[in-house]
């Protein structure tokens, strides 16, 4: 029978808080970006996060992403209201944890990526719906996503998908999903006029995610060891690398170096790097984030303006474009001499990794945007998903919710 280890017990906790911490850190992130009107909804998506998928998790959630395999594509009842989630360790997932532990710590995933999602609807759905529809995606999409990688007999998993801390359970599905809502929910009025209101405040989010992308990347070891310690410098090089990607396209298109684009940056670096963070180099980090960068740039200031969805707070331009690059990545960079349970690379002669990454990322593209178009219309048939014109030129902060974050006139 596994032991519990109380070094290993005791960094996953303090991973796991880190995690934690990252919601609230997404919610000043967004909210300074929208206006001043907006600042408490769009706040209060993330914090709704928080409770909705917490309960759903202990409910249900849990045992649909780790419970015993139904056909490689979702756990079972197994662990329904977390019977039998307690101290001892579930060797399939984490030997040296307990298993409650390590559902707590998966929780915490589940909660930031629906969250991310809402900064493609920012300014325009109705709390209500935005409530209903997290509550929808975590059960159809997140669940089967997570169980698929994740799950012991998950088909991703034992096809050897790489997926550290992920680019495809949280990064690719919340990324295109949020495409998939910008679309189905409309653009906002009024879109040129647009600014963001506080952008200290999305400094500090950006700040406080960073801080807990650690926890988020190296916790995924689910072990005090070397490849935790390899996840922590990869995390730190590609969100370095993807700023200073991002100010160098800055430069050479704009000539300036923006505030928010070094927030832009770092989140891009830190997209990226999630999927091979414990089974790439440090050198290694730094071309993917470096790329990562680049590409979201590239994303977020020209594909969007020509498509014209619009992605108000560039989830899908980040997350979804940093998370297909990152999967990729990882097929082209992963080594073995990084982590022996992972696989070599491209770059070490295994052509067939990369293919294995493709086939990864292209499901959960498809899956997470037919499933989120799905939900959306049918939820739309029995309510409103987006406010009204009057309730969206007064702000959703007075209109949905009866509170103003700062006072005075807004314009």
């Amino acid at each position: 029978m596994n032991a519990v280890n109380a070094a290993d017990t005791s960094f996953i906790i303090f991973s796991t808080a880190l995690v934690m911490l990252m919601t609230p850190g997404l919610a000043l992130f967004y909210g300074g970006m929208v206006r001043r009107k907006n600042v408490l909804s769009i706040t209060i998506h993330s914090y709704a996060a928080m409770a909705i998928v917490s309960i759903q998790w202990v409910v249900i959630g849990y045992s649909l992403c780790f419970g015993k395999d139904f056909a490689g594509f979702i756990g079972g009842f197994q662990f329904l209201g977390l019977q039998g989630v307690g101290f001892l360790p579930n060797a399939n997932y984490a030997a040296t944890i307990p298993q409650s532990l390590f559902m707590l710590f998966q929780l915490m995933f589940a909660i930031i990526t629906p969250a991310i999602i809402s900064g493609a609807i920012a300014e325009r759905m109705k709390f209500f719906a935005f409530s209903v529809f997290i509550l929808l995606w975590s059960l159809i999409v997140y669940d089967p996503i997570t169980h698929w990688v994740w799950g012991a007999g998950g088909w991703l998993r034992n096809l050897g998908v790489l997926d550290f801390a992920g680019g495809n359970v949280v990064e690719i599905s919340s990324g295109i999903s949020a495409l998939v809502a910008a679309i189905v929910i409309g653009r906002r009025k009024k879109l040129k006029t647009i600014t963001p209101h506080n952008i200290p405040m999305t400094m500090l989010g950006a700040g406080i995610l960073w801080f807990g992308w650690f926890g988020f990347n190296a916790g995924s070891a689910l072990a005090i060891n070397g490849v935790a310690l390899n996840a922590f410098i990869t995390t730190n090089t590609s969100a370095a690398a993807g700023i200073i990607a991002w100010s160098i396209c800055e430069i050479a298109s704009r000539g300036k170096v923006t505030s928010l684009g070094i927030a832009s940056g770092m989140v891009a670096g830190l997209v990226a790097i999630t999927p091979g963070a414990g089974f790439v180099s440090p050198m290694a980090s730094l071309i993917i984030g470096g790329i990562g960068g680049a590409l979201c740039f590239y994303c977020v200031t020209i594909v969007k303006q020509r498509l014209g969805y619009d992605d108000s707070l560039d989830a899908f331009g980040c997350h979804g474009i940093g998370g297909i690059w990152g999967g990729i990545a990882t097929g082209i960079f992963a080594s073995k001499a990084i982590n022996s349970a992972g696989a070599n690379g491209l770059m070490y002669g295994n052509i067939k990794l990369v293919g294995i990454q493709l086939i990864a990322v292209v499901s959960t593209i498809a899956y997470a945007a037919i499933m989120t178009f799905i939900i959306l219309k049918v939820m739309g048939k029995f309510m409103s998903l987006r406010v009204t014109s009057e309730e969206e030129m007064d702000g959703l902060d007075v209109s949905l919710h009866g509170e103003e974050a700062y006072g005075g006139i807004d314009i």
